[in-house]
Parts: C-alpha cells; structure tokens; sequence
C-alpha cells in the first residue's frame, strides 16, 4: 500500500472481529472529540469576534467558554476534564493560558488553576507535551499518553484535542482528558474477545490499553511508523503484527 518502515497492505473484510473491534473503540472515543470539536469551534468564534474588534484577546475573553465546557463535563461521561489551551503569545495579558474545567468527585465542576509564570512554574511550557505538539505539528486530532497527568489530576490518563486556528493562524488547542481506567473499562472487553493478543497504540506507538501482556499500558510499540498508517487510514502488517486503524480515532489496533 506504499507505506514505509515495512508495512504490508492485507485484505480486511468488513466481518472481521479486529475491523468491528476497531470499529467500537473508534465509537467510544468518538464521543469525546465531539465535546473536543464542539469546543475548538467555540474559541474559534471567539476568537474571530475578537479580531473583529480590532483588538487582540485577552485571557478574561475566554469566561465565554465556560458554559460550554460545563456542559460538557456534565454530559460526557468520559470526559474529566475539558477546556483551551492557548499558544503561547496569542493572550496580550499573559504569556500563557489554559482555560480548563474539571469534574470533581462529587460531581462538581471546578477550574484548574496554575501558576504559569515562567520565572516561577515548571508547567509554563506546555507546547512540548505531545497533546499540543501532534495538533500544533500536524493539524489534526491528536491521542496522548496514557500518562501521568501531574498538571490537572494526578491520574493515569489520555488527552485528546484537536488544533484551534485563527485569522489563519494556530491559536493552541482544544482538548479532553480521560481517566484510563475508565477507558480501559470501555475497550478491554472488545480487546479480550479477540483470538490474538491485542492492544490499542497511538500516533507515537505509545500504548493506550493492551490485553497483551507483552505490551503494557504506557510503554511504547517500536517497529511500525503508526503515524503514517493512520494517515493512509488502511489496514496492514509489519514483522507478524495485524495493524488495524481505528477509523476517524488516532489509533491503531494492534494484534500480535
């Protein structure tokens, strides 16, 4: 199918377990970028009727999202944690912002606040973690991690987004949080009801959820260039492994 590093077209069809596999893992994410999507759109009109002011945003502007965050973190039950994070620059008051709302264990709703002063906080650059830099790189939807989430929760979990833009320009990003417990308990059945070891990787080959063993949640599956696979969206094989995109969600299905 003409993709790199090794990788082989095979034929899928359609009532393959592994394409109905990926197919529901792709359902129960998809969900969440829609929450991811909805938010990118509301910032980016935000954004523009900003400009329209002759002026450029400031980080009070971004109060106007938070109805639509709330809602959504109310609504989703994946999601814990939502909101914009901005590029660095865009704010004319503050060299950085992240407008982001989380769901509390009570079932309330509550804002993140950081320091982001970078005489001051570790996290004032954020645009090296792979959920800013695969949309800011790439363009498009983006899964990160499993890992640690030391800037929101403390939790094992994924981040999905995608890239706001502007005036032609890229803003930051919208973006989700899923605890990955709760993703594992939405995919592992689909995953253990397979005939071959199998595990869910992201654009980088990071591991998302395994029932493989061999292939833990967090560590990283080296070999095939799963970036390009997504990008071709097209089943294929690499030194024995079955690749299965999960079509319209950034990752693969891996089945040893």
């Amino acid at each position: 199918m003409g993709v790199s590093t090794g990788l082989a077209a095979v034929a899928t069809p359609a009532t393959e377990p592994e394409t109905w596999v990926a197919a529901q893992v792709c359902g129960a994410l998809e969900a969440v970028f829609e929450a991811v999507a909805a938010t990118r759109a509301d910032t980016a009109a935000l954004l523009h009727r900003v400009a329209a002011e002759g002026r450029r945003p400031v980080s009070r502007d971004l109060a106007a999202l938070r109805p639509g965050l709330h809602l959504r973190l109310r609504h989703e039950e994946l999601v814990s944690g939502v909101g914009f994070v901005a590029a660095p620059g865009l704010l004319a008051d503050v060299p950085a912002w992240l407008e982001w709302w989380q769901a509390g264990a009570e079932g309330d709703v509550r804002p993140l606040l950081l320091d982001l002063d970078p005489r001051r906080s570790a996290y004032s650059d954020y645009t090296h973690w792979d959920w800013f830099a695969l949309p800011r790189d790439t363009g498009r939807r983006a899964v990160a991690g499993p890992y640690v989430d030391y800037l929101c929760s403390d939790e094992y979990s994924l981040t999905l987004s995608e890239p706001v833009r502007t005036e032609g320009r890229f803003a930051g990003v919208a973006a989700a949080d899923v605890y990955l417990r709760h993703f594992e308990a939405a995919v592992l059945p689909l995953l253990r009801c397979l005939s071959r070891p199998a595990h869910l990787v992201n654009a980088r080959g990071r591991v998302a959820a395994s029932a493989d063993p061999a292939h833990l949640a967090g560590s990283l599956t080296k070999g095939p260039d799963f970036g390009e696979l997504l990008t071709t969206a097209r089943p294929g094989a690499y030194d024995g492994l079955r690749l299965v995109p999960c079509r319209g969600v950034p990752l693969v299905l891996v089945l040893a």
